[in-house]
């Protein structure tokens, strides 16, 4: 029989960053790290530059995380309109490092892009995992993405799992999903896994609520469905913004519980850079050491 997918030994939180983009944001980082490090994450990510365009900023970003809080960091490495040399020089930076687990992604195509292959060496996730592995056999754990609501560049859900599934099977390690507000999307993912044989450990990626219209925008762009009645919350409190982020909070609370009573090996959540809002959570969940 096929075990299920695999539940790990103890939960693993971990927080996602992005590289600053401005002075000001560099300026801000170590308070940032200082803060969330209190609340000990499992690693922190790193995503990289817009589009892929610059992976300089993640692994800056990187080290300052590991030489600040000690926390283990992984940086998402992008395959979209690069070259083998060069994946492989990452991979070697990180390595020498001290990296030990990187979340392997194709990245966004550009916007001039006509179909869903991705221009440069490696078209789809899957070729960039078994690059790695068949580069560094099992040094690094990989991460890779997973769409319990679908990718919006999906052609249909069937063809999104097998994506899915061509990723696990190269070496992934556990996959991170995009952000939903609907747990039976995640548990219904988790389900068609188990049927599939597939074990890597699933962990819902969570995105703290704390701003309509970028919630909107973030939403419309990655295909994550925002349910008509948060939608309408969020319409009625935008412009009270304590009150929106209380809701906001207790909503991803609720959420947060419900997938963690199901079985949810983890979280993850997505900081957009900013700390009061995860520790909330953290805070709300019990979580904090």
């Amino acid at each position: 029989m096929p075990s299920p997918v695999s539940r790990l030994p103890s939960p693993v939180c971990s927080l996602e960053l992005f590289p600053p983009r401005t002075p000001a944001g560099w300026d801000k980082l170590p308070a940032l790290l200082g803060e969330l490090a209190t609340l000990r994450p499992s690693f922190f990510s790193v995503t990289y530059g817009a589009g892929g365009s610059d992976q300089n900023g993640t692994y800056d970003t990187l080290m300052k995380v590991v030489d600040q809080t000690g926390i283990e960091a992984a940086p998402h490495l992008t395959c979209v309109g690069s070259t083998r040399a060069r994946i492989a020089a990452l991979l070697t930076q990180y390595r020498e490092a001290g990296v030990r687990r990187i979340v392997a992604l194709r990245g966004d195509l550009p916007a001039t892009s006509m179909g869903s292959d991705a221009p440069g060496a490696f078209r789809y996730a899957n070729e960039l995992v078994a690059f790695v592995r068949e580069q560094h056999g099992d040094h690094f754990r990989i991460e890779v993405a997973a769409y319990p609501e679908m990718h919006p560049q999906a052609a249909s859900p069937e063809a999104d799992f097998e994506a899915f599934r061509r990723k696990a099977e190269a070496g992934a390690d556990a996959a991170i999903t995009q952000y939903f507000f609907n747990a039976d999307a995640y548990f219904d993912f988790v389900d068609r896994c188990v049927r599939a044989n597939l074990t890597l450990p699933v962990v819902p990626g969570i995105m703290p609520i704390t701003n309509h219209a970028q919630l909107t925008r973030f939403s419309a762009a990655c295909g994550a469905e925002i349910p008509r009645w948060i939608r309408l919350r969020l319409e009625q409190l935008k412009d009270d913004k304590a009150a929106l982020l209380d809701f906001g909070t207790e909503t991803v609370t609720r959420l947060c519980e419900s997938l963690r009573a199901g079985g949810a090996p983890g979280l993850h959540i997505y900081t957009l850079n900013q700390s009061e809002p995860t520790r909330r959570l953290w805070r709300n969940l019990g979580l904090t050491p």
